[in-house]
Formats: C-alpha cells, structure tokens, sequence
C-alpha cells in the first residue's frame, strides 16, 4: 500500500488525511491496516518516530460505528502523561470528521475531574495505566462496552513497575476484545505479557530497536568531563541556523537542571528544560515554546524521551552516553520522523566507551568520530560523580583488604582459634547433648563412650 488512498477508509477519514497532509503511509501503517482491521492481536515491534500511533488508530478508528451508547469502546494506554495528551490530540485530528468522543486521563490532576469527564462518556479513552486502573476501582469508567485495548509503548511501562495495574485492568475488561500492543524491544518481560493476555498475535517488526533509521545521521565526540560537554555545546549551538531545533537528553533530573543553568546564560529565552520534577503545565507550556519555535533547545530525561509530541528536531544530543543501548535508540528516534532527516549527536566521556560500544554492537554500525574542536575550552571542573573517591585509610568502615596498611594483618594461630565456651562448658555440652533423631535413646551413651567416658 503505497497511498492511503489504496486503503479501504471512510470519507471522513480521508478528508481528515488530506488535512494533515498524510499522503504516503509509513512501513509500520501499512503493514498493521489489514490485521487490525481483520479483529486480530497484533504485535507491533517499531522504533519511536515510525508512526504507530496513526498505525494502530487508522484501523480502528475506521471500524469504530457511531453508537449512541456513552460508555468507553476502545482503550488507549500509554506510559506518560505528555504521550497521552498526544495521543488523544492525534485521534481528535483523525476523528475531525467523525462524531468521535476520546477523553485522556492521566494521573497529576485531581481525580474527581477525569471521574466526571469519563462518566460524560467518551468513544475512546487515552490513559496511564495508573490512573486508569484508579477509574476502574471507583467503577466511574464503565467498561462493559470494550472492545478493543491498545498498549503502547509496553517495554517501559513494565520497566516502571506497571505490571500490576495492566495485569489488572486486563482481567477486569470484558472479554473477548482484540488487543494490539506496540514495544521498542521485545524483552523477555514484554514476551512473557504477550504469552498470558494475547491469542494466536500477528508480529510486526518494522525498524525494530537496534536498526538505525536510515535517514538518521550519527556521530560523536570524545570529551573529558560533563562541564567541557557543556563547553562543547555551548559552541556548538551559537549556530543557530545549523542547529535550528535541538533536543538534548541527560541521565538524571539533577544533570538536567545543572546544564540548563549553564546554557541558560549563553541562550536565555531560547532554551526550556523539562523533567518529572516540574509540574504539569510547565511541562506541557515547555513542550508548546519548543513545538512554536520560541524556544529553540530542549533539555530532558530519558524518562520523558516516549512522551514528547516533538516535531522537525533537526539535531539530537546525548550529553550521556546511556548505559542501556535501547535508550540511545529511542533518544534518536526523536528525530527523524515520519522519513524527515535528522542528525544525532553522542558526547561520550573515558568512562563511558564500553557503553558507547554496546550502542554500536547492537546496532552492527561504528558511531563516526569527530576531532574535539581545539577552540572549546577543556575544564578541569568535576562533577561530584566524575570526582575521584577519596579512600580514608584510617577510617574503621573500610575493610577492603587492599586498603589495609601495615597494622593490619593476619591473626597470629594461637589468636585465630574460635571460642567455644571453656572446656567445662563442651563437657557438660557434649554429655548431655539431644539425641540427633526422635527415638535415638542410645546416641548419647554411645557418643560419651567414644570419647573416654564409659559411664555416659
């Protein structure tokens, strides 16, 4: 199918299409349309940027007839707020034609709110796994009319410790329904979901995670320590028309705020930075400046990197080198997107190559190596974590025997001998010590009588 106009769609879906200037499906689109549209389980195993979410709600979407009925037909569950939000945002832009309801709920909002907007009714219903599972314990989700349940981005919300609750909600819906479930990677925790809740599923792979985006160019630096990493940047990005849309990613919430502070004084209002410790709307006000062009970097965490409703990122930067292989892969797949180029860049320390290493194992491709640029100056300032750890020889809680001086040493024989308790003590012990087995009357006499005392 190399149109959508080859896809057997209702008007008002192709009108909504022709909108949005969707003309050409992706790989993952258009080899998930048919099995969906059949009422199969489907598993579709697909990078981030390759187009899943119009993959999986096109068919559904399609097949969804108006119903006067309130009650919720199709759930969507998804692992963050930001990508609920974006989710249920594209199924209104597909359902502009429709009679469509969706609702997206999400947890960080008072629940009483999400309880009246489902009970409202609502022909789809977006939502975290937490507060989804929280609807279904306060029975304002009803749920008997659920058809059809969509898991999106399943390999990290079992990596967050879901489990529970999508256990939960599965065996609460209703059955039979169709599921249709979309992973990064197939992991052994995915597999094992797949085996207890699907039946007979369709796979799917299309750029699974491992396979480099071909349209996505990478390269890196090598570079001593995070502040020259923020020197580099800081270079970097005073290009403004090279580096026109830029997401950079760090490890930790701590990384972030500390290199927002940095580039901050060099791009003031051009820079925004995002993470599960800021709240609700100065994320989504964030996301909005950097999608409108009012800001031109973004600094995040790999916790965000599934939930960001990013478009035209000319650039990524991986300030850290991710010690799991597929977080690089889902970093990148930020840009890229829908076949538009992209161009990722990984700032990678000493300590950090064998990690590096694993990227391009999985990826059976070589990261290509620019030369440091000799203008950028290299700082001899540490972080605390890249501080070398002072070892206290004198400190009377390290026992590593490596750090030991001379005082220490091995017990002379006579010093290392165990205390038993006097030789009274084992006496008295071993003549009137229990019988090993229930009913062994004689084994004590017998044992007194082996070692000298014919009278026990």
């Amino acid at each position: 199918m190399d149109s959508f106009q080859n896809f057997n769609l209702t008007k008002q879906l192709h009108y909504a299409l022709d909108d949005l200037g969707f003309i050409t499906p992706t790989p993952i689109q258009a080899q998930t349309f048919n099995p969906i549209m059949a009422g199969r389980d489907v598993v579709g195993i697909a990078q981030t940027g390759t187009g899943k979410t119009l993959g999986y709600m096109l068919p559904l979407i399609n097949g969804l007839k108006f119903s006067k009925v309130k009650e919720a037909r199709i759930i969507v569950i998804v692992p963050t707020r930001e990508l609920v939000i974006q989710v249920a945002s594209e199924i209104e832009k597909i359902g502009a034609y429709s009679s469509i309801k969706v609702a997206g709920v999400y947890g960080g909002v008072n629940i009483n709110i999400h309880k009246e907007l489902v009970m409202q009714g609502a022909d789809i219903v977006v939502a975290t796994p937490g507060r989804l599972y929280d609807l279904l314990l306060s029975r304002a989700l009803k749920v008997k009319s659920v058809k059809k349940v969509v898991i999106d981005e399943v390999d990290i919300m079992l990596d967050l410790g879901f489990r529970f609750q999508l256990t939960n909600i599965l065996e609460v819906l209703p059955e039979p329904r169709q599921h249709i479930l979309f992973s990064a990677t197939m992991t052994d925790d995915v597999s094992e979901f797949i085996d207890v809740f699907f039946r007979n599923p369709e796979t799917i792979s299309v750029a699974v995670s491992g396979t480099p985006l071909d349209n996505i160019e990478q390269f890196g630096y090598d570079v001593p320590n995070f502040y020259t990493k923020a020197n580099l940047l800081i270079q970097l990005l005073k290009k403004k028309e090279t580096y026109k849309k830029v997401l950079v990613f760090v490890p930790n919430k701590k990384s972030a705020d500390l290199l927002f502070e940095l580039l901050q004084t060099q791009f003031g209002k051009e820079i925004a930075v995002i993470h599960s410790n800021k709240t609700q709307n100065y994320r989504i006000r964030s996301i909005e400046n950097f999608n409108t062009k009012k800001t031109r970097i973004l600094v995040t965490t790999d916790v965000m990197s599934r939930g960001l409703d990013l478009d035209a990122i000319s650039h990524v930067f991986n300030v850290d080198t991710p010690r799991f292989p597929e977080n690089y892969m889902h970093r990148i797949g930020r840009t890229g997107r829908a076949e538009a180029e992209g161009i990722s860049i990984l700032l990678t320390t000493e300590r950090e190559q064998t990690f590096k290493e694993n990227i391009e194992t999985l990826m059976d491709m070589k990261i290509e190596i620019i030369p440091f640029p000799e203008t950028v100056e290299v700082s001899k300032l540490l972080t605390f974590e890249e501080q070398p750890k002072i070892i206290e020889r004198d400190n009377p809680h390290n026992t590593d025997a490596e750090e030991r001086g001379e005082s220490f040493h091995d017990k002379s024989e006579k010093n290392s001998k165990i205390n038993q308790g006097g030789s009274y003590k084992r006496t008295i012990k071993l003549k009137y010590k229990k019988a090993r087995t229930k009913g062994d009357k004689n084994f004590n006499r017998r044992k007194n009588r082996k070692n000298g005392n014919p009278f026990g």
